[in-house]
Parts: C-alpha cells; sequence; structure tokens
C-alpha cells in the first residue's frame, strides 16, 4: 500500500504577496479504509487565505473538516489533491513548524510536571538556552495568569488551568503563527473572556492566528474573518461584521425618549412605507451581565456598566 498525497506536488507555487500566512488551494482529504478503498470525503476543494495578523477563524459542526484542515496546515498528514502553503512553504516540509504555537482541543501534558517544568521541558525542544527559558517560562506563567500555581503539578490545575498552561507551552518559541483548536473549552466566563483579551493582544502585537471553536460567541467576538465549512465544504468566508449584518433592517440608538416622541418615529416610518419591527430597550449580553455582577465584588473592582447588544 502507498500513501495517498496530492498529484502535481511541488508543481505550482503559492502567492508571493508575503502576507499571506496560510493558503490552501483546492485542498482535499479523502480518508481510506485498509484495503484502499474510499470511506470519506473530510475535506473538499478548500480555498482560503490568511493573512498576517489577523484571528482566522474555522466554524463547523462535528465532521465538517476543521480538524482535517489543521492537520493538512501542519503537515500532520498529506492531502489527497491540491495544495497547502504556510510562510510559502509546502505545509509538508517541517522547517516551518518552528513558527508555528500549536494549542490542541486536548492539551496533552505530563501531569507530574509543574508549570515552570512543563514550559522548561518544550524550550528544551527548541534548543533555547537555560537562561532563555527561564525568562521565557516566567514571562508566559505570568501572561495566562498561573504566577500563584506555577509550582503546582498539572495533575491538580483545572480544566480551565490546563488550558491556560496549553496555550503558554504554544507560545514558548515566540511563533509567528498560532493554530488554537477551542481554546476556552473547560472555562468559566470569567476565565473565558480573559483568554479572548489575551488572544486579541496576541493578535495585536502581530501574531497570526488561526482559531478552531465551536463556541459562537467566542467566534464572533475576537476573529477578523471566518470560514464557515460544513460536510467537508466551505460554505461561506467573509469578516464576521459583514457576515453578520441583517441588511434589510436599519437599527437605531438613541436616548432621552418619551413614550410620545416614540409614538411620533413609528408613524412617521409607516407613513414612508416602512414596517415598525420593534421600538424598545436594548438588551446587555447574559456574557456582560454575568461578568459585571462577578467583577464588582473583586477586590478594587469599579463598578461597570454593561454594553448594548
Amino acid at each position: 500500500m502507498t500513501t495517498e498525497i496530492a498529484t502535481e506536488a511541488n508543481t505550482t507555487s503559492p502567492e508571493t504577496d508575503s502576507d499571506i500566512v496560510i493558503e490552501t488551494r483546492n485542498l482535499g482529504k479523502v480518508y481510506r479504509d485498509f484495503w484502499g478503498r474510499k470511506k470519506v470525503a473530510a475535506l473538499k476543494a478548500l480555498d482560503i487565505q490568511v493573512r498576517r495578523g489577523e484571528i482566522f477563524g474555522l466554524l463547523g459542526p462535528n465532521g465538517s473538516g476543521k480538524s482535517t484542515t489543521i492537520k493538512l496546515i501542519q503537515g500532520l498528514i498529506f492531502p489527497t489533491s491540491g495544495h497547502a502553503y504556510v510562510f510559502g512553504k509546502d505545509a509538508r516540509d517541517v522547517t516551518k513548524n518552528e513558527r508555528i504555537g500549536y494549542l490542541p482541543e486536548e492539551s496533552y501534558l505530563y501531569k507530574f510536571l509543574n508549570a515552570e517544568e512543563t514550559l522548561d521541558f518544550y524550550g528544551r525542544l527548541f534548543d533555547m538556552p537555560a537562561e532563555v527559558r527561564r525568562e521565557r517560562a516566567d514571562k508566559l506563567i505570568r501572561m495566562v495568569g498561573l504566577h500563584g500555581a506555577r509550582r503546582r503539578q498539572l495533575k491538580e490545575y483545572s480544566k480551565g488551568m490546563t488550558r491556560r498552561i496549553g496555550l503558554a507551552q504554544a507560545l514558548i518559541n515566540e511563533p509567528d503563527l498560532l493554530i488554537l483548536d477551542e481554546p476556552t473549552t473547560g472555562m468559566d466566563p470569567i476565565g473565558s473572556r480573559e483568554m479572548k483579551d489575551l488572544i486579541v493582544r496576541l493578535r495585536d502585537e502581530g501574531k497570526t492566528i488561526l482559531m478552531c471553536s465551536h463556541q459562537l460567541a467566542d467566534v464572533q467576538d475576537v476573529c477578523d474573518r471566518v470560514a464557515i465549512l460544513h460536510l467537508g465544504e466551505l460554505r461561506e468566508l467573509g469578516r464576521v461584521d459583514e457576515l453578520l449584518k441583517v441588511r434589510d433592517v436599519t437599527e437605531v440608538h438613541a436616548k432621552g425618549f418619551s413614550e410620545e416622541l416614540k409614538q411620533k418615529i413609528a408613524e412617521f416610518i409607516k407613513n414612508e412605507g416602512g414596517d415598525v419591527i420593534s421600538i424598545d430597550n436594548p438588551t446587555t449580553t447574559m456574557e456582560e451581565l454575568f461578568l459585571e455582577i462577578v467583577q464588582e465584588d473583586r477586590p478594587g473592582a469599579r463598578p461597570s456598566s454593561a454594553k448594548p447588544n
């Protein structure tokens, strides 16, 4: 039996645009059984580009092709058709991995090591000098909020704490590209919000981030662009704000309206041929309400008002 890889490999070149970090062209993957018979077409003709300095979301239900796409981009499996490029190199070129950090959906970490030992171990894999490993580990532990638990064994960590140290290990080599698979899994609302804020901060510092999540609110909160996959096919691609815009409805936000003024506005809209769907007070989100209530009880916290959705 032979390993099935893309046809005409290396006969085409990626775009010369240096701002393109990930590019897939007609990328497809068919999984076969032991006898070589087609079992499932996990990915079909995927064409996407991820640009430098953006958070790009991969969204879709189970079996949509998200995990297969991530594996193909990292070179962990080979495509059946098409090509994938990372930093202008074929995804099968292992040298590109020095510039990639990866947080898998399940963090496979050594539970009898503590946070410092864990990051030291991964730093050694990148041949980092001892002093650099210590400085980098200390910075990352503080960044992800684990300073008080830095010497506790990972077996004592909660799921949320494990995700935090998993993110730290993904950043140990100061990667240019960060691949995050379900980064907020197991986190409470506060931890989830802090993780999302950290992801945005990393983007603002110049990192490119490819993020997979089943949490639709997470994708909406942090992603610049999103690709929606279903049954192995790309169904939608674009900026989040553009995809979510309801174009046949106009929304107006204002303060100080009396009931009489609201009635006049409704009548005016009707007279001009429009339909009044609702005139009401805006609502916040459950996440914002929860965070506002909890954070007010924190020592030294300042009261904040929930933002309308």
